[in-house]
């Protein structure tokens, strides 16, 4: 069974992905379709795929489609083939060196090593009766983890600058360390990805993804498939860095088409003024499944701590920004962080969202827990190998 790729412009070879080179004038869309040949059925679903040179995007849908003449291609614009698709894994999980296009953002990366996490989805949850609001927030529900599985990947350095406007790409933080001037230092290009993100590719190019942790983490073998297998440094920087980077607890909910992923990470302790501060960051994606063009304005967080205290937290946007979420770019990811002097907390709330004409509504974020690891270690201190 193969995955069968059209171009708008011209029929390719089987399995073919290709994208735009750099080119002049606006972004402009290149429909392509594609069947499951020789199976007789059907892609998934319908996905967007990011040509991520140039930031333009192009459909990878189950329609029919025929080719048109050359000449309705845009001037100035450039092909050029970055890889060859491969059917992506209903089962399984992807290996290390895995190369991928990520279904929603569209950037070039590559897999470093799953994580097996509890997703906790309250679309999914079974009502329980006569439940009055708690410390979490929503109180109407029973909530069921099941395993999921997302991975450590790295993002391909060409696409960060096309990507920025709506997914932080330095988003994986650390505390530094306690005599270290800086409070927080990052990660550029490091990410977390659900399986059913990843679009698997294959590329005859021994470096296929700029990254500057690329060849220290990875090495080239063609006897092996995928043919990219992991360093010694990066198994000792896995383990290494484990309490900080494990991804164990994923929270989701959707309000009016708007679905809420949360991500929460704990980042260690600081002794501040006598006390101690407990930190964790969290990542949230935000997701548009509607056409409706809608606009976030709005946050409002209510923050509990073991201790007792409850904050409120109100303000315009988030990290800055507002948002748009659209048919075209339907979702936004970014990473904020949060201190307690409590080992433990809750936090939930609601984005407040704008229609076209003005009218606005408020979207629930499902409560997460705030959990520190009992067994305490030292936060990682910096890129030391």
């Amino acid at each position: 069974m193969r995955l069968v790729v059209r171009n708008v412009w011209r029929t390719h070879q089987v399995g073919e992905v290709w994208f735009k080179a750099f080119g002049v004038g606006n972004p402009y869309w290149s429909p392509l379709s594609c069947d499951w040949e020789g199976g007789g059925g059907r892609c998934p679903k319908p996905v967007q795929i990011c040509n991520s040179v140039t930031n333009t995007l192009g459909e990878l849908d189950v329609l029919p489609s025929l080719c048109p003449h050359p000449r309705n291609r845009p001037e100035g614009k450039v092909l050029e083939t970055v890889g060859v698709f491969e059917v992506p894994k209903q089962h399984g999980k992807y290996d290390t060196g895995q190369l991928f296009l990520h279904s929603v953002f569209g950037y070039r990366g590559i897999v470093l090593f799953p994580w097996q996490a509890r997703l906790y989805d309250r679309d999914v949850a079974s009502p329980v009766p006569e439940k009055g609001e708690n410390a979490a927030g929503h109180g109407s529900k029973e909530v069921k983890g099941k395993t999921h599985t997302y991975y450590q990947v790295l993002i391909d350095a060409r696409d960060c600058p096309h990507i920025s406007q709506r997914s932080q790409t330095e988003a994986v933080t650390f505390l530094a360390n306690h005599d270290d001037s800086r409070a927080l230092y990052a990660i550029p290009g490091l990410d977390y990805v659900s399986h059913e993100d990843i679009l698997p590719y294959t590329s005859t190019d021994q470096v296929p993804i700029q990254h500057e942790l690329f060849e220290r983490f990875l090495l080239y073998d063609q006897t092996k498939v995928p043919p990219f297998v992991a360093r010694d440094t990066l198994c000792a920087w896995q383990e290494k860095n484990h309490p900080w980077l494990e991804l164990s607890d994923v929270h989701r909910e959707t309000t009016e088409n708007i679905r809420v992923t949360v991500i929460p990470f704990y980042m260690g302790m600081r002794e501040a003024q006598n006390s101690h501060v407990y930190w964790w960051r969290y990542c949230i994606r935000l997701e548009n499944l509607n056409n409706e063009v809608v606009q976030l304005r709005e946050r409002h967080w209510r923050i509990f701590s073991l201790s007792g205290t409850l904050e409120t937290v109100r303000g315009r946007g988030v990290v800055g920004r507002e948002p748009v979420l659209s048919k075209e770019q339907p979702a936004f990811q970014y990473s904020s962080h949060v201190s307690l002097q409590a080992s433990s907390g809750h936090m939930w709330g609601t984005f407040r969202f704008e229609r076209p004409d003005g009218s606005h509504f408020d979207v629930r974020i499902p409560p997460f827990s705030l959990e520190s690891n009992k067994d305490e270690k030292t936060p990682p201190s910096g890129l030391h190998w």
